[in-house]
């Protein structure tokens, strides 16, 4: 991917400090866009330096960190109004979210709120405040949700993460349609399982952790998990001008398990 050149961007990352929002705010960094990470904490929770300072060390880019609550929409428009010292928001990239799996009858109402506050609606205001600042300067530019494929197919547990990130995919396509005429890009990358520290504690939390792994590598074409630099590919990818006629989209990056799933496989 040396083709693609960034110099010109200014991307926010939501959740950009660990796991796959590390990643991805990293390889953005590393193709030359400058990079704010939007965050509850600036620490990684699998160790290492601040990601907004491996930027700067590493790449030789404009690394910020935004302390950010993406549940609360005054908290995204402010990291979005912090990339206008970098030039102004070019790529907005909402990967921040939480994911359980807990039973369907057992999901409290605040639960479910939890759940949509965090996945959906951090999405929809993030996005809707970055676009504002696009249009607002002519801008064009691209927005990335990630979303999951438990917002494509459905699971039997974790209903109410289902609902959100099938939230994120739908409002994507809405994004797409609003803001096409304004050259703005919307599309949505949808993640199988990807191993983050993250995901092993969530995992772990229900005993379940090499079993769904396990799992996941028997029945998939590609018999691996993913990793946070698979999505931080799909991601440079919608970012980037080689996507430029591409808008309105899901792309499932999960080694195939969605769309090929037929039962646990003994090969």
């Amino acid at each position: 991917m040396g083709a693609i050149d960034l110099t010109d961007d200014v991307a926010v990352v939501t959740g950009g400090a660990s796991g796959i929002g590390r990643e991805i705010s990293l390889r953005l960094a590393e193709h030359g866009a400058d990079v704010v990470v939007a965050d509850l904490r600036s620490e990684p929770r699998g160790g290492g330096d601040p990601t907004h300072e491996l930027i700067e060390s590493e790449h030789g880019q404009a690394g910020r960190y935004v302390e950010c609550d993406v549940s609360e929409p005054s908290d995204t428009a402010a990291a979005v109004e912090g990339a206008e010292a970098l030039g102004g928001v070019t790529i907005m990239v909402n990967n921040a979210g939480i994911s359980r799996s807990d039973d369907f009858l057992e999901i409290t109402e605040a639960d479910y709120d939890r759940m949509m506050d965090i996945n959906a609606k951090g999405t929809f205001f993030a996005a809707q405040a970055a676009a504002d600042r696009m249009i607002e300067a002519d801008r064009e530019g691209a927005i990335v949700n990630v979303a999951s494929i438990s917002g494509v197919t459905g699971r039997a547990t974790g209903a109410h993460y289902c609902a959100s990130k099938g939230a994120v995919r739908l409002m994507t396509y809405a994004m797409a349609a609003a803001l096409g005429p304004h050259g703005i890009r919307a599309n949505a990358v949808c993640p199988g399982l990807v191993e983050t520290p993250l995901t092993r504690q969530d995992l772990e939390m229900f005993g379940d952790d090499r079993a769904a792994t396990d799992t996941y590598e028997r029945a998939a074409p590609l018999r691996r998990v993913g990793q946070p630099d698979d999505i931080a590919d799909a991601v440079l990818y919608l970012s980037s001008s080689l996507s430029g006629f591409v808008t309105g989209e899901s792309v499932i990056v999960d080694g195939g398990a969605t769309n090929t799933w037929s039962g646990v496989s003994d090969e």
